[in-house]
């Protein structure tokens, strides 16, 4: 007997994720090649996430149901359940809730759901098997996909990515935005299967372009390969304080260089690890020492000496002159370990959102200072999770609002 397609396909995605190659994977299921080749193009390389059999963080496995079913049998509440079962009493009882089987009333002029076994002198009339089935048919019923269905939801999501923001940003925004309309709300992961799945692209694809990658299919996150150097006289990380590390205190920076086509031009960039503040260093003249000494300088001109604490880079060439920086600006500096880029991650993390304005393999000495200062204020002007979605330029001004005797910051429109 033929299985039924949702079958056929359910088997097909369990092989897949099992690290069997499409061809044998869609010969087990009992389908065409081009049929399990289909499926796979059709989700735009995202695996369709399984229906689990097994206990898992979000799911009741059917024996945690079984569990629940023989406290029930043994009389025993809610809450000692829970415990035997490991999960919270409030999803136990709504397990019990949404499983139990009903029966039917009138009430006047609509039809209502009455549960069996309300009031609880009655007993819960549950079966594990049954609600086991109904978590299965409701997790794989066919499901329209939100931003097809909202025309203004879609629009708005549309115009934010152009602006390019994130889907998390924007999942985030919508929610301070709608806070009393969850229809005018959406996750991250809905507008990346949007845009990605084929089955659900209710967003234009080509608006991947607009995603900080640009990539037309989603894959795993690679770190970047940086130069590395050896400067005389450096000081390591390990020496940094700890005030540093914490990030309680603002002042302290990290900063590296975005390089261009065939390493021949680059873009500083400089990142304050509290507020996620951004300046950008224009070097027209190249990403030599000297150059990379004067933009530091005059960088540091830009906001009031108390913001300019330490700064905390890799092992580049092209900060030969540290000591030469440090006596013009009082700036400690601090170089990371080899081959350990997560000890600058706020700036790893800018720069790779910066590859949307400056992507890889272009010539970035194109661009002027005046275009440097838009993008920085852009960049300053997104909310950051980290931030609890908060813009970095407000919460520098905040701590200068804090500080009367410091100068303003230097605009950057």
């Amino acid at each position: 007997m033929r299985l039924p397609k949702r079958e056929e396909k359910r088997r097909f995605w369990e092989l897949v994720r099992a690290g069997t190659i499409r061809t044998e994977a869609a010969a087990a299921a009992g389908v065409a090649q081009e049929s399990g080749n289909r499926w796979f193009v059709q989700a735009g390389g995202v695996l369709p996430r399984p229906v689990p059999e097994a206990s898992s963080g979000r799911y009741l496995s059917i024996g945690e149901r079984e569990e629940i079913f023989a406290g029930i049998e043994r009389g025993e509440s809610i809450r000692r359940i829970a415990q035997a079962v490991g999960r919270a009493p409030s999803t136990v009882f709504r397990e019990l809730r949404q499983n139990m089987r009903h029966q039917l009333y009138r009430s006047r002029s609509r039809l209502q759901v009455k549960p069996v076994g309300k009031p609880r002198s009655q007993p819960w009339n549950y079966r594990p098997s049954l609600a086991q089935e109904r978590m299965k048919r409701l997790a794989s019923r066919p499901k329209t996909a939100k931003l097809a269905k909202n025309a203004a939801l879609r629009e708005l999501v549309q115009a934010k990515l152009v602006k390019k923001l994130s889907p998390e940003q924007i999942s985030r925004q919508l929610r301070k935005q709608f806070p009393d309309d969850r229809e005018m709300q959406v996750s991250h992961e809905t507008i990346y299967q949007s845009i990605y799945v084929q089955g659900r692209g209710a967003l234009r694809r080509e608006l991947a372009v607009c995603l900080r990658t640009g990539r037309a299919l989603r894959r795993p996150h690679r770190k970047s390969q940086e130069r590395r150097g050896r400067i005389p006289n450096m000081i390591n990380i390990s020496e940094r304080p700890a005030e540093v590390e914490d990030r309680a205190v603002p002042g302290h920076w990290e900063g590296d260089l975005i390089i261009g086509k065939y390493g021949r031009s680059a873009i500083g960039t400089l990142v304050e690890r509290k507020t996620r503040y951004l300046i950008l260093l224009h070097l027209p003249n190249g990403q030599s020492a000297e150059e990379v000494e004067k933009a530091m300088v005059a960088a540091t001109k830009r906001l009031p000496e108390t913001l300019w604490k330490s700064l905390t880079w890799d092992q580049g060439n092209e900060m030969t002159n540290h000591a030469k920086i440090r006596a013009a600006t009082d700036l400690e500096i601090y170089f990371c370990d080899p081959a350990k880029p997560w000890q600058r991650g706020s700036n790893e993390n800018t720069n790779g959102l910066l590859r949307q304005y400056f992507p890889k393999g272009t010539d970035l000495s194109v661009h002027s200072a005046e275009h440097l200062e838009f993008v920085s204020d852009e960049m300053n002007r997104r909310p950051r999770k980290t931030l609890d979605w908060l813009e970095p330029h407000e919460v520098l001004a905040q701590l200068l609002s804090e500080s009367p005797r410091q100068p303003a910051v230097a605009p950057t429109d």
